[in-house]
């Protein structure tokens, strides 16, 4: 049994090297071979060039395929692992594609897990914490409000107020994208983010104002997060977070983002995105910050009846950046859970068993500089 971690980018050094530390076999592959031996070289010597014909030959039943590669490469990795009866994990989201593969991964087998990593995965976790917990309470009626933000920031706030610890491509194609959520009772869809930007006082111990705003389709999460169909939905919204001051510093960006169409939009965006790379990259060892604010509250005739959040603020040391230490060892958690055959044969996002979300949680909490669970209605 091997494990076959593909791609050691920005976001995958921490896991790996926890994988690597332990006693299943670990092949590591990587488009640049050198890349990958600077990284995780000091641990193995098991460091190959990637292609999916030279990783379809060399995996075999019962391997652990890990994919940190972006996400439309996923479907034909995970293709390849049900045909050869492997597994696959990865901490982007489901795509069609890959939720289309649930019978075959039964047939075959396999689990095809994702959604392991930061965003989504451990607020995947929380929220499947937070619904846990307040069933002990809830009642037909109540009325419910869901809130989830998470974001990569900063540790030294600049006057940009962001950098990029990830692709800035994908970052400005967000921008690009609509979202869907439930606020007041009722959704709410909005064209770009900038047109629902909001304040959030997180309670840290040193309590912060960010801004937030809702991306992709939160609604989706409804049914995933196991919201009973008669609980009534106030708000329900997962979305970004950013430093207070981002939205004024990014105004410029939004309006010319506004107005990019077709294939030369495209080609300006992408030299945006490599202009950005160049200003307002994170410096050889700078730490980065991620925090992240997951909250369920319920109210029972007018008045609060449940009202928790879960609180994750992380920087960046010398294990390496907030932002990869809290997408990789999840990610790391996810592999291990498979190969003591936690996960059933099928396709799966994070777990919802609650012996593992507990599990899984007090791991974040040693990653984390904090993390706590706050309950508001004990602290009013």
């Amino acid at each position: 049994m091997t494990i076959h971690w593909v791609g050691t980018g920005l976001s995958a050094i921490p896991g790996l090297r926890r994988l690597l530390a332990g006693d299943t076999p670990v092949a590591v592959w990587n488009r640049t071979v050198d890349k990958a031996r600077e990284a995780v070289g000091d641990l193995t010597g098991d460091i190959r060039a990637y292609s999916l014909p030279a990783l379809t030959g060399a995996v075999a039943a019962g391997d652990v395929v890990v994919s940190m590669l972006p996400a439309d490469q996923h479907p034909a990795l995970a293709r390849m692992c049900v045909e050869k009866r492997a597994h696959f994990v990865s901490s982007s989201y489901i795509s069609p594609e890959m939720a289309a593969l649930e019978q075959a991964a039964v047939d075959a087998g396999v689990a095809l897990v994702n959604e392991v990593g930061l965003d989504p995965g451990i607020d995947h976790l929380m929220a499947h914490e937070l619904v846990a917990d307040y069933r002990h309470c809830a009642q037909k009626g109540d009325r419910i409000s869901f809130t989830s933000y998470c974001g990569g920031i900063p540790k030294h706030p600049n006057p940009f107020r962001y950098k990029f610890s990830w692709s800035p491509l994908g970052v400005l194609r967000a921008l690009r994208s609509p979202s869907r959520s439930i606020r007041g009772g009722e959704e709410r869809v909005v064209e770009r983010p900038w047109h629902a930007i909001d304040p959030y006082d997180a309670p840290l111990p040193v309590p912060e104002r960010f801004e937030v705003y809702p991306n992709r389709d939160s609604t989706a999460f409804i049914d995933q997060y196991n919201f009973d169909r008669d609980w009534t939905l106030q708000d329900f919204v997962r979305g970004t977070i950013r430093l207070k001051g981002w939205s004024e510093a990014w105004s410029e960006v939004f309006a010319e983002v506004e107005g990019l169409v077709g294939p030369e939009g495209d080609v300006r965006l992408r030299e945006m995105a490599e202009g950005f790379w160049d200003q307002h990259a994170y410096a050889k060892g700078e730490p980065d910050r991620v925090v992240l604010f997951v909250r369920l509250a319920a109210e029972r005739d007018g008045a609060a009846v449940y009202d928790r959040e879960w609180v994750l603020d992380a920087q960046g040391n010398d294990q390496g950046s907030a932002m990869a230490q809290l997408v990789s060892i999840p990610v790391a958690m996810a592999v291990e859970s498979v190969l003591r055959g936690a996960f059933p044969p099928g396709v799966h996002a994070a777990p919802e068993d609650p012996e593992l979300v507990g599990k899984w949680l007090v791991e974040v909490g040693e990653i984390a500089d904090h993390m706590a669970k706050v309950n508001h209605l004990s602290a009013a």
